[in-house]
C-alpha cells in the first residue's frame, strides 16, 4: 500500500515535495507490512530552512522576452522562502536537482561577492545601462534579505554608480532600505511594485504562508508614497473563483494608500506548478478545485498552461477579457491607470568616471 505523504506543512504553501523535470529516477515511501516490526521514518511535516551559497560569476541576468518592461535583472536569491504555491519561479529549482515543491521554499541559495561583481559588471567598457529589476524571479525581501542584507549591498552600490534599478515585493522588510530608496528616488532613479494578492489575510495565509500581511504591504505603499518614491501595486496573481473577485477592492485599497497604478497578472502554471497548485486546490478547497481549473483552462486555450508571449499574462476568452474590462474601469475610476515614470539613465556614473571628479 501507497502511503499519501501528501499533507499540509504548516507555514509552507507546497503540499509535497515532488522530484524536478530532470529527474530520471523517482522514489516514493511505502508501507510494505513490516511497520508494525520497525519504526518508519518520515520526513518532519515542517521542514526548517536551509541556505547555502550561490557563486554564479554573472550577477545580472539578461532577457529578450517582448512581453516584459525590462531587459536585465538581479536575483539576490534562488529560492523563495515566501512559499507562495503559484509562484511561476518554482521550476528553477529543478535545474540545481532539487524540487520546485518544499525545496523551493526551503532550500534557499543567497548570492556572494555582489558588490565586486555588481561593480565588475557595472565597470565593463561595453556595459549599456538600462533598468535593473529586482525582484522579478524571486523576492529580494524574503526573510533571508533580514540576514544576509544581500538586496541592500546591491541598493547601495547602485546609489553609488546612480543607476536606475526597479524592485517587485511582497516583504515589508523594504521599509528598512527607505533611506536608500528615498535617496534613489531624489534623482529619479527607482520604482517600487508591492504585490498585493488578496486583502483577505486568512486567504493570503494558504497562498503566501510567509508573505507580509495585506495591511502591512498597504502600509508599505503608504511609506513609499510619503517618502517620494514612485509605487504602484501588483494584483496578482488572478486567480479565478479564488480571489479575482477582490480586484476591484484591491484596486481602490492600493488607490487610498498612494499608489500611483495597479496591474494585474493572472495565474501562470508552467511545468511543475500546475501539480503543486492541484494539490493545494485539493488540500485547501476540494469542492471548488474543479471549477477553479475548469476556468482557468477556459483562458487558457482549453490548457492548464500556455506560454505564448503577449497572452501569457492575461489569458484569452471572455472570462480574461471580462477581467480586462474590470480592471480598465476600477484603475479609470480611482486614477490609477497611468504609467509609472521612466527611471533616468543619463546620470549613469561608471567607477573610471567618478575618479574624474
Amino acid at each position: 500500500m501507497t502511503l499519501n505523504r501528501k499533507q499540509f506543512h504548516k507555514g509552507r504553501g507546497a503540499v509535497s515535495n515532488p522530484a524536478g523535470r530532470f529527474d530520471a529516477e523517482r522514489s516514493e515511501l511505502v508501507d510494505d507490512g513490516w511497520s508494525a516490526m520497525e519504526t518508519v521514518e518520515f520526513p518532519s511535516s515542517s521542514p526548517k530552512t536551509s541556505f547555502f551559497p550561490d557563486r554564479t560569476k554573472n550577477l545580472i541576468a539578461t532577457n529578450t522576452s517582448p512581453d516584459i518592461p525590462f531587459d536585465q535583472s538581479i536575483n539576490a536569491y534562488k529560492g523563495c522562502e515566501h512559499g507562495c504555491v503559484y509562484c511561476f519561479a518554482r521550476p528553477t529549482h529543478a535545474y540545481l536537482d532539487l524540487s520546485p515543491g518544499l525545496d523551493f521554499e526551503t532550500k534557499i541559495f543567497y548570492k556572494t561577492d555582489v558588490v565586486a561583481r555588481l561593480e565588475g559588471a557595472l565597470d565593463h567598457p561595453r556595459y549599456v545601462c538600462s533598468t535593473i529589476a529586482m525582484g522579478t524571479n524571486t523576492d529580494p525581501y524574503q526573510p533571508a534579505e533580514k540576514r544576509f542584507r544581500i538586496t541592500r549591498q546591491v541598493l547601495e552600490t547602485l546609489l553609488a554608480y546612480r543607476h536606475p534599478v526597479s524592485i517587485t515585493t511582497k516583504g515589508s522588510l523594504v521599509l528598512r532600505d527607505l533611506d536608500l530608496l528615498r535617496q534613489l528616488a531624489e534623482q529619479g532613479l527607482v520604482s517600487v511594485m508591492v504585490s498585493i494578492t488578496t486583502l483577505d489575510n486568512a486567504l493570503k495565509t494558504k497562498l503566501e504562508p510567509r508573505t507580509a500581511s495585506p495591511a502591512a504591504r498597504l502600509r508599505v505603499v503608504e511609506a513609499m508614497a510619503e517618502a517620494g518614491v514612485p509605487v504602484a501595486v501588483m494584483a496578482a496573481p488572478m486567480i479565478p473563483v479564488i480571489n479575482d473577485h477582490e480586484l476591484e477592492a484591491i484596486v481602490e485599497a492600493a488607490a487610498n494608500a498612494g499608489a500611483r497604478t495597479v496591474r494585474y497578472i493572472l495565474l501562470r502554471l508552467p511545468f511543475e506548478v500546475k501539480d503543486l497548485f492541484r494539490e493545494w486546490l485539493d488540500e485547501h478547497y476540494p469542492l471548488k478545485a474543479e471549477h477553479v481549473m475548469n476556468r482557468v483552462r477556459d483562458m487558457r486555450g482549453g490548457r492548464d498552461y500556455r506560454s505564448e508571449w503577449g497572452t501569457r499574462m492575461r489569458g484569452e476568452g471572455a472570462f480574461a477579457e471580462l477581467l480586462a474590462k474590470r480592471h480598465a474601469i476600477a484603475t479609470r475610476k480611482h486614477g490609477v491607470d497611468s504609467d509609472m515614470p521612466a527611471l533616468r539613465t543619463d546620470l549613469f556614473r561608471p567607477r573610471g568616471q567618478m575618479e574624474l571628479f
